[in-house]
């Protein structure tokens, strides 16, 4: 008889960010089919009898392509296995929870969404960074930078919405996002922050301004994954900030 298929959110990649009942569906899964952001302290807590399929895609290299995804959990589904979709940050923030709930819905099987922590939040907040603050920012955007020259974004009306902004995969479009924001009307001036890896032990932080974004992001080598988040709201962390990454000795600020 076929089963349901529960899209999880493993959160930024700290088990201790887990929701309980995303753990539960980990633990009670009779197959796992994971991403490449899922931490491997979270894929420890999946029983070791249970079986699992990597189905990762690496930033500008080897990927699983989606329709094979969906396909996968298709099969599995119907052949009577509980399965556990595990994704990291949040199923429906960049994580094409979205494309797997229709398709599953379209083959006739019942889809459960665990919602988890998504990395634009996670980061915001191990990094002290309010990410909306009432007297500076009272909206946040949300923003795949990727592709951001082939996503056609509004840089104008961005420039001009004065609240903060988050790229997820924005790092080798770092460049390009520091040009077209400033070509837009954004000062220069305006403060920026790259958090790395968020709320793993090996999580970096740094800091600068828009029209340094680029060189920021080469001169200290930045990987995925990694967000940037870009508007005042990132100075009133400053204190909090150094303190914070000194209290847990969580990286270093630059």
């Amino acid at each position: 008889m076929p089963q349901g298929v529960s899209l999880v959110g493993a959160g930024p990649g700290d088990p201790d960010l887990l929701t309980v009942k995303a753990l539960r569906c980990i633990q009670q899964a009779e197959w796992v089919v994971y991403d490449r952001l899922v931490s491997d302290d979270i894929l420890s807590l999946i029983p070791a009898d249970t079986p699992r399929d990597y189905v990762g895609k690496t930033p500008y290299g080897p990927f699983t392509p989606q329709s094979t995804i969906c396909e996968r959990l298709i099969v599995l589904a119907q052949r009577g296995y509980r399965v556990c979709r595990l994704k990291g940050g949040d199923p429906f923030v960049f994580g094409r929870g979205g494309e797997e709930q229709l398709e599953l819905v379209q083959a006739g099987l019942p889809v459960e969404v665990v919602p988890g922590i998504s990395a634009g939040f996670a980061s915001g907040a191990a990094a002290g960074i309010p990410l909306t603050h009432r007297r500076v920012s009272q909206g946040v955007t949300l923003l795949a930078g990727n592709s951001a020259e082939s996503l056609e974004h509004q840089w104008t009306a961005l420039a001009a919405l004065n609240h903060t902004l988050v790229f997820y995969m924005g790092v080798k479009q770092s460049q390009l996002i520091q040009q077209n924001l400033i070509a837009g009307g954004m000062s220069g001036a305006t403060p920026v922050a790259v958090i790395e890896r968020a709320s793993l032990p090996t999580q970096r932080a740094l800091k600068g301004a828009l029209s340094g974004l680029g060189a920021l992001v080469e001169t200290h080598g930045v990987t995925t994954p990694a967000l940037i988040i870009i508007g005042e709201v990132v100075d009133l962390a400053q204190i909090e900030f150094e303190a914070l990454l000194s209290e847990i000795n969580y990286g270093a600020v630059a």
